[in-house]
């Protein structure tokens, strides 16, 4: 049920940063959808090798490497997804900085880790 709500969850920002950036073009929510389960998948299957095939520009570039990876899973996704268009790599870049921090703010308001509350005890 989590896996469901982080892809609506990201679906949704990814309908939200097409309409407020220039350079991204998005045709309807379910297209955000389906950019959100490929963007998923891509993350989980593609973004790994990447990361291992790069390993020695990430290390040299101090990782700032793993942006141009980002952009580039970015640039892969409007490459599967019709109807999801990003105009070159700043695009992509600008749209994936935007989208990592937008999901990172966004799910850890959802989804609260149960392990850091603390109680004070009286």
């Amino acid at each position: 049920m989590n896996f469901l709500l982080k892809i609506l969850i990201t679906a949704v920002n990814v309908f939200l940063l097409a309409y407020l950036l220039p350079g991204i073009e998005i045709k309807d929510f379910m297209t955000a959808v389906v950019v959100a389960l490929v963007l998923s998948l891509l993350d989980a299957i593609v973004k790994p090798l990447l990361i291992l095939f790069t390993l020695p520009a990430t290390i040299l570039t101090l990782g700032l490497f793993l942006f141009v990876i980002n952009a580039c899973i970015i640039l892969l996704d409007a490459y599967f997804v019709h109807g999801f268009k990003v105009d070159g790599f700043w695009y992509a870049l600008l749209f994936s900085l935007c989208l990592s921090l937008l999901n990172s703010f966004v799910h850890k308001r959802a989804f609260p880790e149960k392990g850091n509350s603390r109680h004070i005890q009286d």
